[in-house]
């Protein structure tokens, strides 16, 4: 499978990176600094050396699956971003687009959105349109009907971590069996790769915790 990986060198891409080239995947790295993604993940690696906004579609042709791992700022140009790439792949149903999303989306045991709280708790902090926006591109995605889209969300702490175990889910906060809301990336990445291999959520989120 041909895969490109918008973001490789950032602290999630390179596992996922990583994983998928492990699987025996041909794999590109789509960065702004080429030098860094070679230095980072290997001399010999297939690099699109492009801002992720610039990129065309003739950029990202031939590709099997097209990860978007990238975390641009302002916040709002991940929206613009993602418009962009489904504007590329209307009516195709074979590149699969997959979208990493924060766990601002998750729904609560009470039935609400966790951005509510976000929102409450944090009111006026500058990080806080990250997640708000991302809570935006899950919805804009959720209106787009011939793309074949995946959105995965991580648990609410998303940390470095192997390989281990993990459990599936589709939008709630779940909790692994120390009852921490919490994910690896090593463990994130091994569900990305299974989604890519073997599609399960095409036009839907899902989301991941250790087991």
């Amino acid at each position: 499978m041909k895969i490109g990986i918008i973001g490789a060198t950032g602290n999630f891409g390179n596992v996922v990176f990583n994983e998928a080239q492990d699987r025996g995947h041909e794999v590109t790295a789509i960065v702004r600094n080429a030098a860094k993604a070679k230095k980072m993940l290997g001399d010999d690696i297939k690099v699109i050396e492009k801002d992720a906004l610039s990129l065309t579609k003739a950029d990202l042709s031939g590709f099997d699956a097209i990860v978007n791992a990238s975390a641009i700022q302002p916040a709002y140009l991940n929206l613009d971003l993602a418009t962009k790439l489904v504007s590329f792949f209307r009516e195709d149903e074979h590149t699969h687009l997959l979208f990493i999303s924060g766990a601002s989306s998750l729904i609560k045991a009470d039935g609400t959105i966790q951005i509510n709280d976000i929102l409450k708790t944090f009111a006026g902090q500058p990080w806080i349109d990250t997640p708000l926006q991302q809570v935006h591109e899950l919805q804009f995605l959720q209106w787009i009907d011939n793309v074949k889209w995946t959105v995965m969300t991580p648990q609410s702490d998303f940390i470095a971590g192997d390989k281990t175990k993990y459990r599936l889910g589709t939008n709630e906060i779940m909790t692994d069996k120390n009852g921490k809301s919490q994910v690896s990336f090593g463990n994130f990445a091994a569900a990305l790769v299974d989604e890519l291999e073997t599609p399960k959520h095409v036009q839907q989120q899902f989301t991941v915790v250790d087991d």
